[in-house]
C-alpha cells in the first residue's frame, strides 16, 4: 500500500506514523526522545526510529515508503533541510534532511513543528476550506502558523508566525528572547500555570487546575484567567490586523479548557476590533495527531512535486 513516513519530534517524545494517500494513519508508534542522553543520541534515536518505520512498511504494507516527512521544534531552515537551533534538543545546524534521506533512501521533507501542525489543521482539520487562517497553539510557549491557500508561510528567514514574541505588555515580564512583555509570558499554558501556582500557593498547580477553579468561581482564578485572555486577545488582534485571516484556530494545552477559554476570548477579541473583519475563532480539531499528519502531508507534497515535474532533456 502506497504510504509515507511521518515523524513529529518533541522535547520529550516522538510521535510517528505511516500515512496513506488518503491521510489514514496506517501504523502509529511513539518513543521517548531521550534528550537526557545528549543531542547526538537524540539524532541517532530519530534515525533508528525512522528506519524501523521503513521496515514496518515493507513487512506489513507490502512496499517501502515513498518519502518521509519530519517536524522538529526550534529554528528550522526548511529549504536547506537544516535544524538550525533547538534549545530543548541541544541541536545546532543539524543537516537532518540529508541524514534521514541517506538512512532511508527516500526523499525527505523537514518542517517546523508548529507550521507542520498548522498545515494539517488547514488541510484536514479546523481550517479546512479557509483560504487564510492562523493556527496558534498555546503550550509551553506560543507560536503561530500562517496558512495561505493550502500552504503555510515560513517567511524569508524561517521566523514567520512567531506571535508569542509580539510585545503585549511593554516593559513587562522578561522573556528568554531578550524582550520584555512578550505574549507567551502571559498567555501560554506554562505562564498561566505559573501565575495560578503563585496565586493559590500550590507550586504543583497548573493551567488545567486554574480553569477548573474558574468554573467554580474562585476570584483569584478568574483574575489570573482573565489577565491571560486579555493578553491573548491583544496579541491576536495585532495578528489579524496584519494578516486578515478568515479563521483563527487555537490549539495546545490551554485550548483543552474549551468554552472556559473560547467564550471570553471571542468576547475580548470582538471588543478590540474596529475596522478589522472579525474572524471565526475555533478550537484545533486534530489534537496531538496534527504533527504526524502535517509531516505526512509534507512527504506527500514531495511525491506530488516529483511526479508533476517535467523531465529536462540533456
Amino acid at each position: 500500500m502506497r504510504h509515507v513516513i511521518a515523524l513529529d519530534v518533541g522535547g520529550t517524545g516522538m510521535k510517528a506514523a505511516l500515512v496513506g494517500d488518503d491521510g489514514a494513519l496506517l501504523h502509529r508508534a511513539r518513543r521517548a526522545t531521550g534528550r537526557e542522553r545528549g543531542p547526538e543520541a537524540v539524532l541517532a534515536g530519530i534515525l533508528d526510529f525512522a528506519a524501523e518505520l521503513h521496515a514496518h512498511g515493507v513487512a506489513h504494507l507490502g512496499e517501502a515508503a515513498g518519502a518521509a516527512g519530519i517536524a522538529v521544534p526550534g529554528i528550522v531552515d526548511e529549504q536547506a533541510g537544516t535544524a538550525v537551533y533547538a534549545a530543548n534538543l541541544g541541536w545546532r545546524d543539524v543537516p537532518l534532511r540529508a541524514l534521514l534521506a541517506e538512512r532511508l533512501g527516500v526523499p525527505v521533507a523537514l518542517g517546523h513543528d508548529v507550521r507542520t501542525g498548522g498545515l494539517a489543521e488547514g488541510r484536514r482539520g479546523a481550517g479546512r476550506g479557509a483560504d487564510r487562517f492562523l493556527f496558534v497553539p498555546l503550550g509551553t510557549g506560543i507560536a503561530g502558523a500562517i496558512g495561505i491557500d493550502g500552504r503555510v508561510e515560513a517567511g524569508a528567514h524561517g521566523f514567520a508566525g512567531e506571535i508569542g514574541h509580539v510585545v503585549v505588555r511593554p516593559g513587562g515580564t522578561p522573556c528568554p528572547c531578550g524582550q520584555r512583555g512578550c505574549l507567551e509570558r502571559y498567555a501560554s499554558a506554562s505562564a498561566v500555570s505559573e501565575a495560578w501556582a503563585a496565586a493559590c500557593g500550590d507550586p504543583g498547580a497548573d493551567a488545567a487546575d486554574c480553569a477548573e477553579a474558574v468554573v467554580s468561581g474562585d476570584p483569584n482564578a478568574v483574575r489570573v484567567w482573565h489577565e491571560a485572555v486579555d493578553a491573548l486577545a491583544d496579541g491576536l488582534v495585532t495578528a489579524l490586523t496584519l494578516l486578515d485571516p478568515r479563521t483563527l484556530i487555537i490549539g495546545g494545552g490551554l485550548a483543552e479548557a474549551g468554552e472556559v477559554l473560547f467564550r471570553p476570548l471571542r468576547d475580548a477579541v470582538r471588543r478590540r476590533v474596529t475596522f478589522q473583519k472579525l474572524p471565526t475563532i475555533v478550537p484545533a480539531a486534530l489534537g496531538d495527531t496534527a504533527g504526524c499528519l502535517g509531516a505526512g502531508l509534507l512527504a506527500q507534497d514531495l511525491l506530488t512535486a516529483t511526479s508533476t515535474t517535467p523531465e529536462v532533456s540533456t
